[in-house]
């Protein structure tokens, strides 16, 4: 009897390999849409004017409260970017970072402080030993002109423990910055600040107050050594305390400060007359003098009379 076996035969199915999915394309997705926001970015940069530039970089040059304190109060805040809105073309609250008297000061002054605030930049970056100071040097444009504040560190502060004795790295910043400070023709004003850390006398004796104008006149000193023309200068004052960059610590070292700020006309005009009134220009030969000025006595008004004041006038 034969032995009929069943042949079996075995066919191997090759299937196609699986999918991959599509999060890829998702990923994709985003980054085509990253890049067409830089480029459109790039592109409303590239149309934008030049005071449009001015201030969008003013907007975000101020980061966390007050840019580490180098801001004014009156504007400080709380945000880590200040600013913003559900409508950035309007400037209510917050929003008024950019104070008016800087968006209506004239183009070309504005353009001045703007370039001034470059060339310091640029000076300070091609001295190799003052380029680990830049960190301590800040910059930004307030109602009253270009704002120059040299703080201390806690490691590093500008002055002697106490004293108005300038340190060798502030010496450097003020010979480097002086000559710059001459080639514009606007005034200035030297104020000397402190933290609140009181003296054991209180403020019966020598004080924060004292130890701040001392300060601020050993700047000035330092600055006219450098080159800077003695009658550039308009006022030289000491603070105390009392304008703290950091209100939430008085005592922190970043109060301990030298502020620099070279005034538009309208400031200067205001502190030179010792008024608040804005002043105006004369028709026929563009100096500017106040509304309440153009009564005066010629012999008194030097707008008027086109000589300097009398060393008694106030």
């Amino acid at each position: 009897m034969s032995d009929h076996r069943p042949i079996v035969v075995k066919r191997k199915k090759v299937k196609a390999a699986g999918h991959h999915g599509g999060s890829w394309k998702i990923a994709y997705a985003d980054f085509m849409t990253a890049l067409m926001a830089l480029f459109l970015v790039l592109w409303i940069l590239s149309t934008a004017s030049e005071s449009e530039l001015s201030s969008i970089a003013e907007y975000f040059r101020t980061p966390l409260p007050v840019a580490m304190a180098g801001g004014d109060k009156s504007t400080a805040s709380t945000s880590a970017i200040p600013g913003g809105g559900p409508d950035p073309t309007h400037s209510d609250g917050e929003r008024q970072r950019i104070d008016q008297r800087i968006q209506t000061r004239p183009s070309d002054e504005q353009r001045r402080l703007l370039g001034l605030e470059r060339r310091i930049e640029s000076v300070i970056q091609s001295k190799p030993k003052l380029r680990d100071l830049r960190s301590q040097l800040r910059m930004e444009l307030t109602p009253e002109g270009l704002r120059i504040q040299i703080v201390d560190t806690e490691k590093r502060p500008m002055f002697k423990l106490g004293s108005d004795q300038v340190e060798d790295y502030m010496h450097d910043i003020l010979q480097a910055i002086a000559p710059v400070l001459n080639e514009l023709p606007n005034r200035i004003s030297l104020s000397g600040h402190t933290d609140s850390l009181p003296y054991f006398g209180g403020e019966q004796g020598y004080s924060n107050w004292e130890l701040s104008a001392d300060r601020a006149n050993a700047s000035r000193r330092e600055l006219v050594e450098g080159g800077l023309d003695p009658d550039k200068l308009l006022r030289v004052a000491g603070m105390g305390s009392r304008v703290p960059l950091n209100a939430e610590d008085t005592t922190d070292p970043i109060n301990r400060r030298i502020s620099i700020v070279v005034l538009d006309r309208q400031t200067a005009d205001a502190i030179e007359f010792q008024s608040g009134a804005p002043a105006v220009s004369l028709p026929d030969t563009g100096e500017s003098i106040l509304p309440e000025e153009l009564n005066v006595e010629p012999a008194l008004n030097p707008a008027l009379r086109g000589a300097e004041p009398a060393p008694n006038a106030p």
